[in-house]
């Protein structure tokens, strides 16, 4: 939502022009899940990026810290849902079983899934639900529960697609979340950049910072308004008043410019062998910028 909002109150370009550097223009491309977008970003295609905590710390590792958060733009609920009345909970899930993620491996979904299967099998096993991840976009993947004779039934969904799927998909159920997995907040994605991109151009990296605080801010203060400008952007077909709703659940209007729980998806990446250096914070892999914020 905040980047959308972004997107329709051209929040980038007018924060630019305040600090001095006006004529700004900005493109928005629609990836279909977290891998487009970092290898957009890596290949110089795209200058900001906005997708997961994994994408990012895993970037941030291979390029050796050529790579850093500017800020978070959500701590929302990540919601598996199944449509399979066999599967209540994790346990449930067996072999054959299909679970939609928009990147597997290093997506947060994955990751949440890996942590969860430490814990239910042990640590040798945190890869148990590896085998029935499937790597789909949540369009993808919420057009493949709504396909009731496909193979996938699970999808590990952000907001507001889990809330489409559970209106619209036959017995559609919340299996777990995030919240229970790691049991407190996380933020869910975030807004980085090169260093390189950053150091050219350090004002527009401060008008990225200062439009996602702005279009934060206004989710919190006009909730209305701020919906009205995601579906303008976004062509979520939940309709106003859906969205409202789906606003007003617990945890859904859990937009934070801060890190939340990052350093732990970290340092849990870092020992499952996926990162090669374990951060000793959470601001060795965000810009200086962001180190004002009460982050973790």
């Amino acid at each position: 939502m905040p980047t959308y909002i972004m997107e329709a109150g051209k929040l980038i370009e007018a924060q630019a022009a305040r600090h001095g550097v006006p004529g700004v223009t900005v493109d928005w491309i629609t990836f279909n899940g977290g891998g487009g977008v970092t290898d957009a970003l890596l290949a110089e295609g795209v200058d900001l990026a906005n997708t997961g905590v994994g994408n990012m710390l895993l970037l941030w590792d291979r390029t050796k810290g050529r790579v850093k958060g500017i800020v978070a733009t959500c701590a929302e609920p990540l919601v598996l849902i199944s449509r399979n009345p066999r599967i209540k909970t994790l346990a449930d899930f067996r072999p054959g079983d299909k679970i939609a993620v928009p990147t597997i491996k290093v997506s947060t979904q994955a990751i949440l899934l890996s942590m969860a299967a430490e814990r239910l099998y042990g640590k040798a096993d945190a890869g148990h639900f590896d085998p029935m991840t499937v790597q789909l976009g949540h369009p993808d993947a919420v057009a493949s529960m709504l396909n009731t004779n496909g193979e996938i039934d699970s999808h590990f969904a952000a907001p507001p697609f889990f809330a489409d799927e559970l209106k619209r998909v036959p017995g559609a159920h919340v299996v777990t979340t995030s919240a229970d997995i790691l049991g407190h907040k996380a933020s869910q994605a975030l807004l980085f950049t090169t260093t390189k991109f950053a150091e050219a151009n350090p004002i527009i990296v401060q008008a990225a910072k200062a439009a996602v605080t702005e279009a934060i801010d206004l989710i919190h203060n006009d909730p209305a308004q701020a919906i009205r400008l995601y579906r303008e952007r976004s062509r979520d077909p939940l309709s106003q008043d859906e969205l409202m709703d789906v606003l007003a659940q617990p945890g859904m209007a859990d937009f934070f410019p801060q890190p939340q729980g990052t350093l732990e998806f970290a340092r849990y990446l870092h020992s499952a062998g996926i990162l090669k250096t374990e951060p000793a914070s959470w601001k060795d892999y965000f810009l200086p910028i962001a180190h004002e914020l009460d982050g973790s």
